[in-house]
């Protein structure tokens, strides 16, 4: 065995799904594991992760794509079957990268808006989980990466569904945690902060809460897919397999102002 640490980042030869693979941030994870050697499926509605599957094996990686609305469960069992299939029956690790933001007062939040930010923020995360966490079972182990949000730990202004769901996210990943740990599943969650994604757009275009958000930010600026490449892959690597329960924030310091 190696002593080179660096190896200790390497995925060659693991097997790795990404759900919300086409969203601005599920790109960067996908390039991600997939240049750390995974072999990786991606799971979107967005019929974009098509074309970035297309992108990425002309660079010589290994990256297929399903298409599928992760609100309606059986949707969710289908392509779950179908990347096992494609991964030959196994799966070493799981990101949740699927989300939707919806913005309204609180007290005039319509219930069909609520439900389908939780059914795709939290349930699908929470299907997903199962389902892999099965597999993972079975086999011994395996990682999986949850992705929450700044607004797992704060309520927001206006998004009362995305707040919930995603502090869902955040106390999901703890049970799951504690459920699995001692059979071999680590289960985190990484927190982004103001990220420039289609999510934000709102926010971005709006330059009073654009300099309001800035004040908290230490680093000034707006957060990339970029800024979790390094995480996703220390977190889905054997270099964590002694960290697990936990929820990491990556938001340009925002929490520790």
């Amino acid at each position: 065995m190696s002593n080179n640490v660096l190896d200790s980042f390497s995925l060659k030869g693991k097997k790795a799904i990404v759900v919300g693979g086409a969203g601005d941030l599920g790109i960067a994870m996908v390039e991600a594991l997939a240049q750390a050697g995974a072999q990786t499926i991606i799971i979107d509605y967005d019929k974009r992760a098509f074309d970035l599957s297309k992108n990425l094996k002309k660079d010589g990686l290994s990256v297929e794509a399903i298409q599928a609305d992760v609100s309606i469960k059986s949707e969710i069992d289908n392509s779950y079957k179908k990347a096992l299939e494609v991964l030959g029956g196994k799966l070493d690790i799981l990101v949740n990268s699927a989300g939707i933001q919806r913005r309204y007062s609180s007290e005039n939040f319509p219930d069909d808006e609520w439900s389908k930010v939780i059914a795709v923020n939290l349930d699908a995360t929470f299907h997903y989980c199962k389902l892999a966490g099965n597999t993972m079972l079975e086999q011994g182990g395996g990682k999986i990466i949850n992705i929450a949000s700044l607004m797992s730990f704060l309520g927001g202004i206006t998004i009362p569904a995305y707040a919930a769901s995603k502090g869902g996210v955040g106390q999901l990943t703890k049970a799951l945690s504690n459920d699995w740990a001692s059979r071999g599943i680590c289960v985190n969650a990484i927190a982004p902060g103001y990220m420039d994604t289609q999510l934000n757009t709102a926010l971005i275009n709006d330059k009073k809460r654009t300099e309001e958000v800035f004040m908290r930010v230490p680093m000034k600026r707006w957060g990339t897919g970029d800024d979790l490449k390094g995480l996703i892959v220390f977190l889905a690597s054997a270099a964590s397999d002694y960290i697990t329960g936990t929820i990491i924030p990556v938001d340009g310091g925002y929490l520790g102002r």
